[in-house]
C-alpha cells in the first residue's frame, strides 16, 4: 500500500520524483506530495513541500515554478488514518519544519504517542499516524540524523517503510523498513529509494532490498545499511529481471487489458525449462525439498489473501487429485489469528503476487517460529516472503501494474499444477498421467490465445449484463474457486455486487435471490459433474433467472454461452477463468470505471 520514491544526486529531483510516483500510483492514489532540499548540498537552505489531494497529476499541476533541488522524497497515498486531504497527504513535517517523513504501513500505537506529544505541547497538522513519527524525529536530541531516526523508531509499534529528509543534513536520505518494502536503487553518483522496483528501472537495475529491522543512509556517491540497533549489515546489489518497458502500457488503453493479453506468454515463461519429459515430471529446484522429504508430507496447507487465496483453492484441489495428499486453502488473515495447530508433517505454501502481503508474511513468520516447513509461491524475486520461506516457486508472470490481478492469478494456478505434478510423480502418480498433465500444460498458451481471440463476443455480452445491480457466480468442485475469483474480479473493477456459491448450495438458500434482474454466471466444465451442473441451471431457469454459462459446449438452458477449449480436467479451471476476466474488464469499461485504479483499493497490501 502507498508508494515511496526518493532521489539524491545531481539531477533536478522534482521530475524524477513525479515520474516515480506515476509508476507507483497503483499502490495508492488518493493524495500525493513531494519534499526537497532547496539546495542539495552545502549550507542548509530548508525544505520545500508540495502536497495535493487526488492523483499525481494534481500534485504536478500545483508544483511552484521554482521547485528546484537535487535531493527529495515523495509519496502517493492509500488512506489509512484520515480522509484524503491536502493536510493528510505525505510528506509530514515536524513542528520546526526541518524534518520531512514519508511512510508506508500503520503505526499501531499512534493514538498513544499522539496523546503524549499533544500533552507536551505539540500541535498536529494532520489526522495521520505518520505525523507522530516526524515529531519524534524532530524532538530527538541525538546529533546524527541516523540516530534521530533510530531514537524515534524505538517508540514505534507497527509496520513501516520510511524515508526521511532533514534540513540540517542536506547530503543524505535515511530510510528504514519493518513489514513494508524499501528498495534502494544504485546508480552512478546518484542513489534512489522506492517501495517498488517499478519506480527505479528507468534509471538503474541494480537494487538492494532492505530486510525488516534494517535501515540505510543514502548519499550521492555511497550507501550503507545497518540494523535499527546500529550494527552494520552487508548488502549486495542484485540485478532486476525486468526492464522499464515491462512497466509501460505497450499500446493498450489500460494495464488490465495489457496484462490479460499477456497471459499466453506469461504461462509459457512459467513452464519454460521446468518440464522433464524423460520422467514425465517437472524440475522445481527452488523448492529445497528432496524426494524423501516430499514423501513424508502428510498434508498441504495453502495460505493467501484475495486472488492468491482463490488460486490456492484451485491448487489444493490439484494437489489432492494428482498427489493424493489432503490439502486445503485458507485466508492467511484468518489463519494467523486462530491459534492454529502447526503439524510437523504439514507442508505450508504461502501465496502472494508481491511477496510482501502483510497478512501472508506475518503467517509465514509465525509458522517459522513454530518450526514449520514453509514454501513461497510469489511473483517478485527477492521479496520478503521469498526470503523468509524455506524454498518455493517463482511464478514468472512479469510485472503486474493493474490493481486487479489477472495474469498473476493464472500463473499462480499453473505453478500449483507444476507443484502438484512434482509431488504426484514422487508419490503414486503414473508415468501415463504425468505425461497427460504435461501435454495439457503445453497446450495452455495456445488455448489462452484462442480464448482471447473471442474478446469481441465477450465485450458484447458485457454490454448486455452491465445493467445488473447484482450477479451470482456458481460452480462445483473445480469450478467453485473459479466462480469466486470471477465474482471478486467483477466487484473490484466494475463495483457491481456479486456473490459466489457452490452450485450444489443454491437450494440451501441462495435460490431466494434468483429473479430476472439477478443474472447467474455458471462454470460448466465438461466433466463428471456436467449433469449435476445442468440440473442447477434448470433450477435457476425455473425461477426466471438469466444465465451466462462458461462451458466446453453450448448449454441449452443458458441465455448465453462462452465456449472455452477443453484441456485435461485438472487444468480446465486455468482456462475457464480467463473469459471472465474479460467480462469484468468490459463491464467496467461499459460503466466508465477507472479500471487500473478501482476505488478504495491498492495493490501490494502491506497493512493489516
Amino acid at each position: 500500500m502507498c508508494g515511496i520514491v526518493g532521489y539524491i544526486g545531481k539531477r533536478d529531483v522534482a521530475p524524477l520524483l513525479l515520474e516515480g510516483l506515476q509508476r507507483l500510483e497503483y499502490r495508492g492514489y488518493d493524495s500525493a506530495g513531494i519534499a526537497i532540499h532547496a539546495n542539495g548540498t552545502g549550507k542548509a537552505a530548508g525544505l520545500k513541500i508540495a502536497k495535493a489531494k487526488g492523483r499525481v497529476r494534481e500534485l504536478e499541476s500545483r508544483l511552484p515554478k521554482r521547485f528546484a533541488g537535487s535531493t527529495g522524497i515523495a509519496h502517493t497515498r492509500w488512506a489509512t488514518h484520515g480522509a484524503p486531504t491536502d493536510e493528510n497527504a505525505h510528506p509530514h513535517l515536524d513542528t520546526t519544519g526541518k524534518v520531512a517523513v514519508v511512510h508506508n504501513g500503520i503505526i499501531d500505537n499512534a493514538a498513544e504517542l499522539r496523546a503524549r506529544l499533544t500533552a507536551d505541547g505539540v500541535e498536529f497538522a494532520s489526522e495521520t499516524d505518520t505525523e507522530v513519527l516526524a515529531h519524534l524525529i524532530g524532538r530527538s536530541q541525538a546529533e546524527k540524523l541516523e540516530e534521530k531516526v533510530r531514537d524515534a523508531l524505538r517508540h514505534i509499534e507497527g509496520t513501516y517503510g520510511i524515508a526521511v529528509l532533514h534540513a540540517d543534513f542536506t547530503d543524505r536520505i535515511v530510510v528504514a523498513r519493518n513489514g513494508s518494502p524499501v528498495v534502494l536503487g544504485i546508480g552512478e553518483h546518484e542513489m534512489f529509494v522506492s517501495s517498488d522496483v517499478a519506480a527505479l528501472v528507468s534509471h538503474t537495475r541494480q537494487v538492494v532490498t532492505l530486510d525488516d529491522g534494517e535501515m540505510a543512509t543514502l548519499k550521492a556517491d555511497d550507501y550503507r545499511t545497518y540494523t535499527t540497533e546500529g550494527s552494520r549489515t552487508t548488502a549486495t546489489p542484485e540485478t532486476v529481471e525486468y526492464a522499464a518497458e515491462s512497466y509501460d502500457l505497450g499500446g493498450h488503453d489500460t494495464y488490465m487489458h495489457k496484462e490479460i493479453s499477456e497471459q499466453a506468454d506469461a504461462v509459457d515463461r512459467a513452464l519454460r525449462g521446468r518440464i522433464d519429459d524423460r520422467f514425465s515430471t517437472v524440475h522445481l529446484g527452488g523448492l529445497n525439498l528432496d524426494a524423501r522429504e516430499a514423501r513424508a508430507v502428510r498434508r498441504v496447507k495453502i495460505l493467501g489473501c484475495g486472488t492468491s487465496y482463490h488460486a490456492g483453492q484451485i491448487g489444493a484441489q490439484m494437489i489432492e487429485e494428482l498427489a493424493r495428499i489432503p490439502s486445503d486453502a485458507e485466508p492467511a488473515s484468518e489463519f494467523r489469528y486462530r491459534d492454529p495447530v502447526v503439524d510437523p508433517d504439514t507442508l505450508y505454501v504461502a501465496v502472494s503476487q508481491s511477496g510482501e502481503t502483510y497478512d501472508v508474511l506475518a503467517a509465514v513468520q509465525e509458522l517459522k517460529r513454530k518450526g514449520a516447513r514453509v514454501l513461497g509461491l510469489v511473483n517478485v524475486v527477492g521479496s520478503a516472503i521469498a526470503r523468509e520461506t524455506d524454498g518455493g516457486i517463482y511464478v514468472h508472470a512479469g510485472p503486474e501494474v493493474c490493481v486487479v490481478s489477472t495474469k498473476c492469478f493464472t500463473n499462480m494456478v499453473v505453478s500449483f499444477a507444476l507443484l502438484a505434478l512434482h509431488l504426484g510423480r514422487i508419490r503414486d502418480l503414473s508415468v501415463a498421467d504425468g505425461k497427460r498433465i504435461i501435454e495439457g500444460l503445453r497446450k495452455l498458451p495456445g488455448q489462452i490465445d484462442e480464448i482471447l481471440k473471442g474478446e469481441a463476443e465477450v465485450k458484447k455480452l458485457a454490454a448486455e449484463y452491465a445493467d445488473a445491480k447484482s450477479m451470482m457466480f456458481i460452480g462445483r468442485v473445480r469450478g467453485y474457486p473459479v466462480a469466486r475469483e470471477a465474482s471478486l474480479k467483477l466487484k473490484e473493477v466494475s463495483y457491481i455486487h456479486a456473490e459466489a456459491y457452490p452450485a450444489s448450495e443454491l437450494k440451501h438458500g441462495p435460490l431466494a435471490l434468483i429473479e430476472p434482474a439477478m443474472p447467474t454466471v455458471a462454470i460448466v466444465p465438461d466433466d463428471d459433474l456436467l449433469e449435476k451442473n445442468r440440473a442447477a441451471l434448470e433450477e435457476i431457469k425455473a425461477r426466471h433467472g438469466r444465465i451466462l454459462a462458461v462451458a466446453h459446449q453450448e448449454q441449452e438452458k443458458a441465455d448465453h454461452t462462452i465456449l472455452v477449449p477443453k484441456n485435461e480436467p485438472e487444468l480446465d479451471p486455468i482456462l475457464m477463468g480467463i473469459p471472465l476476466q474479460l467480462l469484468a474488464y468490459h463491464t467496467a469499461l461499459a460503466l466508465g470505471r477507472d479500471i487500473d485504479k478501482p476505488r478504495n483499493l491498492a495493490k501490494s497490501v502491506t497493512v493489516e
